[in-house]
């Protein structure tokens, strides 16, 4: 695994979650699939991670909204197919990068939504640490 163990530098709790994520690297466009996503950050699964350090827009396939949700993301760790196993699959481990903290408060909102809707409130008050914004 590049970048060190993502357990230590999670700093908010993420939910398991599978959602269409869509990218663009060079003149490749990727369509690939989240894991599990947090407040901050999320897991993408695929056999081609970017390296450590790439910041890039990706476009995230929420159910609920007409449109994908478009964030920008750095990549901080990544699991190569080759270290791979069926607990650790292979990805990069992605954190959010906003613009503004109004960028970052509008995100976030998505997100808890996003947490609520598929976990329940239960759920989500404790991943967030608080009951989720209505």
């Amino acid at each position: 695994m590049k970048g060190g163990d993502p357990d230590e530098r999670r700093t908010h709790a993420r939910a398991p979650i599978e959602l269409k994520v869509e990218y663009r690297r060079l003149n490749t466009f990727f369509a690939d699939y989240t894991k599990n996503i947090s407040r901050g950050g999320t897991f993408i699964a695929t056999d081609r991670p970017l390296p450590v350090g790439t910041e890039f827009v990706f476009a995230l396939g929420v159910p609920t909204l007409a449109e994908p949700m478009r964030l920008s993301g750095k990549v901080m760790w990544t699991v190569l197919p080759e270290e791979a196993s069926r607990a650790n699959p292979a990805g990069m481990g992605i954190e959010f990068v906003y613009q503004n903290d109004e960028e970052r408060r509008e995100k976030e909102a998505v997100v808890e939504q996003l947490l609520t809707r598929e976990l329940g409130e239960h759920l989500a008050t404790k991943l967030l640490g608080r009951p989720p914004h209505a």
